[in-house]
Parts: C-alpha cells; structure tokens; sequence
C-alpha cells in the first residue's frame, strides 16, 4: 500500500520588500488569506507617503502646496508630529523633506551631498490637516520618515491579527511588533553589525531602532536629520524604543537623538535604549533590555 500522502504545507512565515526595505511576518496559524489586504496596506500608504513616487501624494504637494483629500493615517501621524516637534524643540518636523533631497537622499537616489536647508520652524503654519483635506500652503517636502515605518507595521498587524489571533510576529526590517509569545531580540552594534549591545526580550510590544549606520551615504551623511539645521545628528549613534504601538515606539526612536526624546518617551510610556558616538550607553529607568556593555548610565 502507497504511503498516504501528506496535506500541502500551509506557510506561516511570508518574506518579501516594500518600502525599499526586506519584511518577515510569522503567524501562529496560516497568514495566506491575509496577504491581499497586507498588500492593499502597503500599496495606499505608499501611495500617500512615499517621496520617492512622482505619483504620491505628498510629491504632488511638493511641486506647489494646494489641498488633497487627507489619507487616513494623516491625523495620527501629524499629530504625533506636533509632539514629537514641541518636545525636540523643534529638532523633528515632517517639513525636513528638502533637506533629504538637498543632502542626496532623493528620489533618484543620487547620493551627492549638497546644502542642507533648515525646515519651517512654524511648519504648523504651512502644513495643516482636518476637514478631510490634507494642506500645505506653498512647496515643501513632507517626510514622515520619523514614525512613518511604525505606522506602517501597525497597519500591517492589525491585518496578521485578524487571522492569526493567537500570535506573530511583523518585523519590518528592524521594526517589528510582537504578539502572542515572547521574542528576544538582539541590539546591533551601531559600529560593528556582528556584535550586540544586548537583548531585549518583547512580549504583546512593539521594538523600533534607528541607527547612523543604517541609510547613510558619502561622508558623515545619514537620514536622521536636525530639522533646525538641515544637517545630520552627531551625538547620538543608535536609539532603541519599545512602546504599545510601532508608531509610538518609531518615533521615540527618532526623538532619542535629541535631548527632549527622554521626556516624550516617559510621556508615552516607552521604554528606550540608545548610545552615543562615544560609545557610551543610556538607559530609561526600568528598562527591560539586558545590556552587555559596563560603561552605562540611567537617563533621569
């Protein structure tokens, strides 16, 4: 008698890019009937946000303001912009877009710094939202960088969870929720990608990083941008944030690069991790992350 032959594998782990980065999604039960609303997700945000697309909205903005009615993610967003931007005193804006391009990190990817530009300090005055629309009075380039990405992994869960209830995990390169069991995740060295500054274990959370070392170019030229100058940080290396939300945790992450990330991060009850260019490693009181390294010290 033939063997019997055994059921097709049903795949929990689904690979693939978007947003010019790799994702990996893994679900305790099969993530199959969820892939079209995840790729109808990824499709509108990109649409919306994404500078690098001469049919997004927000490059359509740029050419020379107007109103356009306002994606659904433009209010959560923004109006964690405006915290991010009172508690940074100024330092995170989502009008720092033309210095992105300015330094080289453009559409067409040139990589050739040039002049960097200050963003609107008053960018509340130029770029507004409600009513259903979606305004900017005169060009400028928004970019959501700042929060953007966990936004994003927070809409593509929301999706995982409708058919994988009992857990998974989304990890959009780097930035990633967690639900169901626990997930220990290592913290690359900014410096040295083969080694860890410790582990932080995630349950039911999400854990966002951002790093100099990661989407940098040329000499001294990275995403992470001082929105009062135009220029890129040069004090901190590497930030690590988990918070309830990927949106809230990305954009602690972002914050952490200047000195008021420690007082949005206590508002919104994230924990952090980051290290300077120094190499000296800081830390938010209770912090759950297990660190490897001697020479720390607890933000207060």
């Amino acid at each position: 008698m033939a063997p019997p032959v055994p059921p097709p594998r049903v795949a929990r782990t689904w690979r693939f890019d978007a947003i010019g980065t790799t994702w990996e999604i893994v679900g305790d039960a099969p993530i199959g009937d969820a892939r079209a609303a995840i790729a109808d997700v990824l499709e509108r945000f990109d649409a919306a946000w994404s500078r690098f697309r001469a049919d997004s909205l927000v490059s359509r903005l740029a050419d020379s303001g107007g109103a356009m009615p306002a994606p659904p993610d433009a209010a959560p967003m923004l109006d964690a912009f405006v915290e991010l931007s009172s508690a940074t005193e100024g330092a995170v804006n989502p009008l720092i877009g033309a210095s992105l391009e300015r330094l080289g990190y453009d559409a067409a990817y040139s990589l050739v710094g040039g002049d960097p530009v200050a963003a609107p300090a008053q960018w509340t005055d130029l770029l507004s939202w409600g009513d259903g629309l979606l305004s900017l009075d005169g060009p400028a380039v928004i970019d959501v960088g700042a929060l953007g990405k966990g936004r994003l992994v927070d809409l593509v869960a929301a999706e995982i969870a409708r058919v994988s209830p009992s857990g998974f995990v989304v990890d959009a390169g780097g930035d990633l929720v967690v639900r169901g069991a626990a997930q220990r995740v290592g913290l690359e060295h900014p410096f040295d990608p083969r080694r860890a500054i410790g582990v932080w274990e995630v349950t039911d959370a999400a854990l966002c990083a951002s790093a100099i070392n990661r989407r940098a170019w040329g000499e001294g030229l990275h995403h992470v941008l001082d929105a009062r100058t135009g220029l890129p940080v040069r004090t901190i290396a590497a930030t690590w944030a988990v918070g309830p939300t990927a949106m809230r945790a990305d954009a602690v992450a972002t914050a952490l690069f200047f000195d008021g990330g420690p007082r949005i991060a206590h508002e919104w009850s994230v924990e952090w991790v980051r290290m300077t260019t120094d190499g000296r490693v800081e830390w938010s009181p209770g912090c759950g992350a297990e660190l490897f390294t001697r020479e720390a010290s607890v933000e207060r």
